[in-house]
């Protein structure tokens, strides 16, 4: 029998965390564990619960959601964390995923759509929605890139690095295995060892860390495909 994907709400609109429990209970192989209405509340719950995937909102009282998802990461850097929000302002965006979200999702999504974002994320993939990606490539191309660390780089095999090129582009373990020739299997081994070897705890920081540090290029492609 599969493991269920146990995930959190944090939202501080009832409405919200109702349809979203409705979604959940109703879905096969996943599980919600349990609800916050705001940030203080979700570390709290997050602290207790550990759950597989954290569903969270930023505008939220006592504690944003920037600094919830700080504090989460602070505590427990591989928990995941998918921020579903209303908000698409690039500084939100931006802060989130510096913060450690592994994605970034509007409300306005299709339920379909939003789970698969939670699973994708539960597997250690990313998840932006496109216009974000694309955004948030375009930032991080007007920024220096910061060297990144020789110790780190140097313990890539030239397939990882091959590898971390295609996760950039947004493609799935699937296609990543068709394009490169490997098995899916396989495609999921080198992405676990490029995040152990860079010392990262997702796909999203991991290709972050690859644009930044100029590891894969930024190239015109980025701007159609996103990350």
């Amino acid at each position: 029998m599969n493991q269920l994907i146990r995930v959190l709400v944090v939202d501080d609109h009832s409405l919200i965390r109702r349809g979203l429990r409705t979604l959940f209970t109703a879905e096969s192989g996943m599980e919600l564990v349990g609800e916050a209405s705001d940030g203080e509340e979700a570390i709290q719950k997050a602290r207790a619960l550990k759950p597989d995937v954290i569903l969270l909102d930023l505008m939220m009282p006592r504690k944003s959601g920037i600094e919830a998802i700080k504090e989460i990461k602070r505590e427990n850097s591989a928990s995941r964390i998918l921020v579903l929000t209303s908000f698409s302002e690039d500084d939100k965006v931006f802060a989130a995923l510096r913060a450690g979200a592994a994605g970034y999702v509007l409300k306005d999504i299709r339920a379909s759509e939003l789970l698969k974002a939670v699973r994708d994320v539960y597997r250690g993939e990313s998840s932006l929605h496109p216009s974000i990606a694309r955004k948030f490539v375009e930032k991080l191309a007007t920024e220096p890139a910061q060297p990144p660390q020789p110790q780190r780089l140097t313990s890539l095999t030239d397939r990882e690095i091959e590898g971390a090129e295609t996760h950039r582009r947004g493609l799935t373990n699937l296609q990543i295995a068709e394009r490169l020739s490997l098995s899916e299997r396989t495609v999921a081994a080198h992405l676990r060892s490029i995040l152990a070897k860079l010392q990262l705890p997702n796909r999203t920081q991991a290709t972050l860390y690859a644009l930044r540090t100029g590891l894969v290029d930024l190239g015109s492609e980025s701007q159609k495909t996103g990350i």
